[in-house]
């Protein structure tokens, strides 16, 4: 199998601020080697995985949307896709307790958002339950 690179991996700033807010996350949870797990994942498997098969992740906009405000903003999604004249796609990519947004070009694969899945969750402590 060939090593041969198709894509070039650009992280846009909201993954940038991604990562940052998972890195205060998991330092308060006192678990701040998971962070450098991450990046290790990242730039060893992922990056490299991603610039030779940029179309891996599965299909983000065949969701089908659960709500009127999801149907809106995969509209809006379809819309920006549209500009790249149908060669751009919106992929996820699960990465142990992470999801990965990304966008596909031609030869770009442009990182967009990373969530750690407790992240995802909603935090109800303070509405003092008991």
């Amino acid at each position: 199998m060939s090593n041969k690179k198709i894509a070039n991996v650009k992280f846009t700033a909201n993954f940038e601020a991604n990562l940052a807010e998972i890195d205060a996350f998991l330092t308060q949870k006192n678990f701040s080697q998971g962070y450098l797990r991450l990046l290790d994942e990242l730039s060893d498997a992922v990056i490299p995985n991603l610039e030779r098969f940029p179309a891996m992740g599965r299909l983000f906009i065949e969701r089908q949307p659960q709500s009127v405000e999801a149907l809106t903003k995969q509209e809006a999604l379809r819309a920006r896709l549209a500009k790249h004249k149908g060669s751009a796609e919106l992929r996820e990519y699960v990465l142990d307790e992470y999801l990965v947004l990304y966008e596909k070009t031609e030869s770009v694969v442009y990182m967009l958002s990373i969530k750690h899945h407790k992240q995802l969750t909603f935090d109800f402590e303070f509405l003092n339950l008991s």
